[in-house]
């Protein structure tokens, strides 16, 4: 380019810069004049969500009731590192500091207490450190045994880290998994007993669960001991069989394989077997159900030294039965079935009495979750709550009163609150005042309980209470936070519902912009779950999400969020409507919500957008294919896009398999509608994400290919399902957001 071309852009560019400088002083000129007042509010910026962590909320974590039921303990943050300190419930004042982290030193290194757990007689300490996550629930640690009075400190294995370390009742015991066994070590003799020797990595696993269990029946710790100690009851899990699946790691030169055995819908699960070991006689024995079964949700030992109950259930997970095993002979007795037309959800929730004589279940056969005494034979005594309404947590019992405490939807299936009923189900009280999300962790003589309170939009308020319900003092209130939040544009969220034209009422919420106008028209951001007995429509604090949202609408949207057929708290009818056809009942009710918002007259019905991550993702990829004339853009983080490549037990739960139910695995798959696509779609996934593997995007991007349609793809090396740590979560919304404005 000659300079007289480069003198002349010169000039243009500078009296174009003029000419707009001049028509801004115009514009502000115009604006004082009419009284125009700029915004006296901040606005969100993602940095305050995802960086600088400016709406963290405080809370009450890792609150332990002391066995007098008059104290409790914290881990608590001192000048030379983590101190156990004790509480008193009714005062609030410090008590003791049980344990000094200047006191943690072992072979000249100090220790950082991340776990604890006290012996049944709380006169030692089982300590964790240097805990490292395995899956959603699984960790392995190094182990201590701290002794109160003495302060001596002894570590429970050098070999390798453990995994579940647990004090034996009487104290002087702790077992734990080590590379696939289970052990014990007997800290009176200085003894390690090897109560397994067969645990081998992607074949056989004694005292710990399978990812499956783990991930689908919130197994992980799979064993337990007797209530006098003198026996351990342990799962064994064989799989040899189970189907291996392999994940790139990207941690050097060459990446590394990480193998495990994960079973698909409709593949070989791994074998299980319940084995009850004698600590006298150093002999284990099998449990023998004397029934057909596929899967083992849980185990619990009764008052009873010698009874050891186990769950049961068919691959179908239909049929539930509670099996009370001899632990001499390990022969058992089925003593009550449940049975579903369509499923059971699970875990299924048995609760033993110290009493010996009754056990409570939660059952929904009545069509709604309710809690039923029945006697140690399995007879019913009686049901002790009912309603339409769902009993949504079973917190325990004070026997000794015979009042049972527990969390219910029963006034709204937004809101949760917490009640005591007596067992013969009279007298049912509410123990928490304020409307919204309450929940409530117990002391050990049900004397008090910390309730923990939000609605959405307010963040957590935590109280002690009396067992009444009488607030005694607040703990945390997040008045700092409150305050923070009054200097930001925060929009209030909104509760409303609407029929479809099938005339099925769904709830919902809304998030309007600041100044929000009635005669101008607006886009819509759809935020989605939708997954079988889950809740996006609840009165409770959204957290980092729920800024996200208000930053969307800061931005002029109108972010909103439905609950579908398929989805909790509305009972069994409600939820389980979309058996055997994940996908179908969810998508036509969000596309319902999509024309009834393009219905409004303040929504441009042309610019609907929707968002949800895993079981979210499938759906909002849904939406985008099947609802083509009603979404404009969709955003789907780590989804399913065919139910044959997510996991036996969830599927299966909701499904059948593959081979009995083909077209419910077809007709609802995101991969098979990929021809359908006319909006903007962002795809992204965690390349190490265990649970629901990047194979699904792989598969939709060939499919999309395949059909010759363009979209948009981020994947996320060495990040697994929730795809988080360092600057991730920052970077993966800025990538969102910025679709969302580029393309909505």
């Amino acid at each position: 380019m000659n300079r007289v071309a480069l003198v002349f852009i010169s000039i243009l560019l500078a009296s174009t810069i003029n000419a707009q400088i001049e028509e801004r002083k115009d514009v502000l000129e115009v604006n004082r004049q009419s009284d125009y007042a700029p915004p006296l509010k901040k606005m969100i910026d993602l940095k305050d969500i995802w960086k600088n962590y400016t709406f963290s909320s405080e809370t009450v974590r890792g609150v332990r009731s002391m066995n007098d039921g008059k104290n409790y303990t914290v881990l608590e943050r001192g000048k030379s590192g983590v101190n156990l300190v004790q509480y008193n419930y009714k005062t609030g004042k410090k008590a003791a500091t049980l344990i000094n982290a200047e006191d943690l030193v072992f072979n000249s290194k100090p220790l950082r207490m991340q776990s604890y757990e006290f012996s049944s007689d709380e006169k030692k300490v089982l300590i964790g450190t240097e805990i490292e996550a395995i899956y959603r629930r699984s960790s392995k640690a190094n182990f201590f045994v701290y002794d109160l009075k003495s302060k001596k400190i002894e570590q429970l294995a050098k070999e390798d880290k453990q995994m579940y370390a647990d004090f034996s009742p009487s104290g002087n015991k702790v077992a734990y998994v080590m590379n696939n066994n289970l052990f014990f070590k007997d800290f009176t003799t200085n003894k390690v007993v090897q109560i397994t020797e067969d645990g081998e990595f992607n074949k056989i696993i004694n005292g710990a669960s399978d990812w499956v269990y783990e991930e689908e029946l919130e197994l992980s710790k799979a064993f337990q001991w007797s209530v006098n100690g003198e026996k351990l009851a342990f799962y064994r899990f064989d799989e040899a069989a189970v189907k291996q699946w392999n994940m790139k790691m990207y941690d050097g030169l060459y990446p590394s394989d990480y193998q495990f055995k994960y079973p698909k819908a409709g593949e070989e699960n791994a074998k299980v077997a319940i084995k009850i070991y004698d600590i006298a006689s150093a002999k284990t024995i099998d449990v023998n159900l004397g029934i057909a079964y596929e899967y083992i949700p849980s185990i619990e030992w009764t008052k009873d030294a010698n009874t050891l109950a186990v769950i049961s259930s068919n691959r179908h997970q239909n049929e539930v039965s509670i099996n009370v095993v001899n632990a001499l002979t390990g022969k058992a007795n089925t003593v009550h079935t449940e049975k579903s037309d369509t499923y059971i959800e699970m875990p299924f929730d048995v609760h033993f009495m110290a009493d010996q004589q009754h056990f409570i279940i939660l059952s929904e056969k009545s069509g709604y979750k309710h809690l039923y005494l029945h006697n140690i034979d399995g007879s019913l005594k009686n049901q002790i709550t009912k309603g339409d309404w769902p009993v949504t947590e079973y917190y325990g019992i004070n026997e000794s009163k015979g009042i049972v405490y527990f969390q219910s939807a029963e006034t709204t299936p937004m809101d949760r609150n917490v009640y005591a009923i007596n067992l013969d189900g009279s007298g049912k009280k509410r123990l928490t005042k304020k409307d919204g999300t309450n929940s409530a962790d117990f002391s050990n003589s049900f004397t008090y309980f910390i309730n923990y309170h939000t609605t959405a939009n307010t963040p957590n308020y935590v109280s002690l209470n009396n067992a009444s319900g009488n607030t005694i003092r607040v703990l945390k209130d997040n008045q700092n936070l409150s305050q923070t939040l009054a200097e930001y544009e925060i929009g209030e969220k909104t509760f409303f519902s609407f029929k479809t034209s099938q005339n099925v009422e769904l709830n919902a919420w809304m998030i309007k912009p600041p100044n929000f106008d009635e005669t101008k028209k607006y886009p819509v951001f759809l935020t989605i779950y939708g997954g079988p007995g889950s809740q996006t429509v609840t009165n409770s604090w959204g957290g980092s999400n729920f800024f996200w949202h208000q930053l969307l609408a800061q931005k002029g949207y109108i972010v909103v969020s439905v609950d579908n057929r398929g989805t909790g708290a509305r009972g069994v009818d409600f939820k389980k409507l979309t058996y055997k056809q994940l996908g179908k009942y969810e998508t036509e009710d969000q596309v319902e919500a999509a024309k009834y918002f393009a219905s409004l007259p303040y929504v441009d019905g042309s610019r609907i957008g929707v968002q949800g991550w895993s079981y979210g993702g499938y759906m909002s990829s849904l939406c985008l294919l099947k609802g083509a004339d009603y979404f404009k853009a969709a955003i789907a983080v780590a989804p399913v896009t065919n139910w044959r490549f997510y996991d036996s037990i969830y599927t299966e739960r909701y499904m059948q398999t593959p081979q009995e139910n083909e077209d419910g695995y077809d007709d609802n798959s995101p991969i098979n509608h990929v021809e359908k696509l006319r909006g903007k779609y962002l795809l992204v996934h965690g390349m190490a994400d265990d649970n629901v593997h990047l194979q699904n995007t792989s598969e939709m991007i060939s499919a999309l290919v395949d059909a010759d349609k363009q979209f948009d793809l981020f994947v996320y090396p060495n990040k697994n399902h929730g795809i988080y740590g360092g600057n991730t979560r920052y970077h993966l919304y800025t990538k969102m957001t910025n679709f969302v404005l580029e393309n909505l």
